[in-house]
C-alpha cells in the first residue's frame, strides 16, 4: 500500500535521510524504531507532504505522493497523527475531532466516525466539551489518533504514540492501534522509541541509524536478534 524508495531528505546542509527505502503491506502494521534524532518523524513528515524531500520516491497505492501538497494525500486516505500529538489545545475536543474532517461533506458519515472514536476511547466522550489543552498526555494522544481517523483514511501513520505518557495508558493506546488495525482494516506505519511495544504489535520492522535503514525483518525475527536486543530491547 506504501512504498518509499531511496528517499532524501535534508535540512539546509545537512542530510537526515540517506536513502531509505521500505514497505507497507495493505492491512498491516509495519514498525520503524531507532533512537531519537535516527530521522524516524522526519521520513513521516516527508511522506505526509510537510517537509519537501531532495529525491526518492513515496509511492501510496501506486501513486506518486512527493510534491503533492499535505491536505491532498489526507484526501488520497493516508493520515498523519503527529509526534507530540499537535491538538488544537484552544479547541474542545469535539471541535478537534471535526477538524479532523475538514475535507469531508458527509454530515452523516462524520457523525458515525465521531462514535466510533467515542466508543473506542470513552474518555473523550466525558470530555467533549473540554479544551484539548486540558487533558493529560495520553488523553491528547487519544484525541490525535481519533483526529487523524475522522479523515476516514486507508493508511494511519503514528509518529511516537507512547512518548510523554503514563505507562497504564501506554498499554491501553497500543490496544487500540491493534482493534484499529483489526477492525476498520486500516494499514498502519508506526514510529515508535517504545521497541519492545511496537515490534510486539506489528508484523514487519525496520531499523533506522543515522538517517539509514541498517535492518529489517518480520518482527518475531527483529525481537530475536542479538543486536537489536542489545540496542533497543534493554539487552533481554
Amino acid at each position: 500500500m506504501l512504498e518509499v524508495r531511496d528517499l532524501q531528505v535534508g535540512y539546509g546542509a545537512i542530510t537526515a535521510l540517506h536513502g531509505i527505502s521500505l514497505r507497507v503491506e495493505k492491512g498491516s502494521i509495519a514498525t520503524l524504531i531507532g533512537a531519537n534524532g535516527a530521522g524516524k518523524s522526519t521520513m513521516l513528515r516527508a511522506i505526509s507532504g510537510l517537509i519537501p524531500a531532495r529525491s526518492g520516491s513515496v509511492l501510496f497505492e501506486g501513486r506518486e505522493l512527493l510534491g503533492q501538497p499535505a491536505h491532498e494525500i489526507v484526501a488520497l486516505g493516508l493520515a498523519h497523527s503527529p509526534e507530540g500529538r499537535m491538538v488544537f489545545a484552544n479547541l474542545s475536543v469535539e471541535e478537534n475531532l471535526r477538524m479532523g474532517a475538514y475535507l469531508r461533506k458527509d454530515g452523516a458519515g462524520i457523525a458515525k466516525d465521531r462514535d466510533y472514536v467515542f466508543d473506542m476511547f470513552p474518555r473523550l466522550k466525558e470530555r467533549r466539551a473540554q479544551t484539548a489543552g486540558t487533558l493529560s498526555g495520553g488523553e491528547q494522544q487519544m484525541l490525535a489518533i481519533g483526529r487523524a481517523l475522522m479523515s476516514r483514511p486507508r493508511c494511519l501513520m503514528l509518529d511516537e504514540p507512547s512518548l510523554g505518557i503514563a505507562p497504564m495508558l501506554v498499554a491501553t493506546i497500543f490496544e487500540k492501534i491493534v482493534e484499529i488495525n483489526r477492525e476498520l482494516g486500516l494499514t498502519i506505519l508506526l514510529v515508535e522509541q517504545n521497541a519492545n511495544l511496537a515490534l510486539e504489535v506489528s508484523q514487519r520492522g525496520y531499523v533506522i541509524e543515522t538517517g539509514r535503514i541498517i535492518l529489517e525483518d518480520e518482527c518475531k525475527a527483529l525481537r530475536d536478534n542479538p543486536q537489536v536486543r542489545e540496542s533497543y530491547l534493554g539487552g533481554h
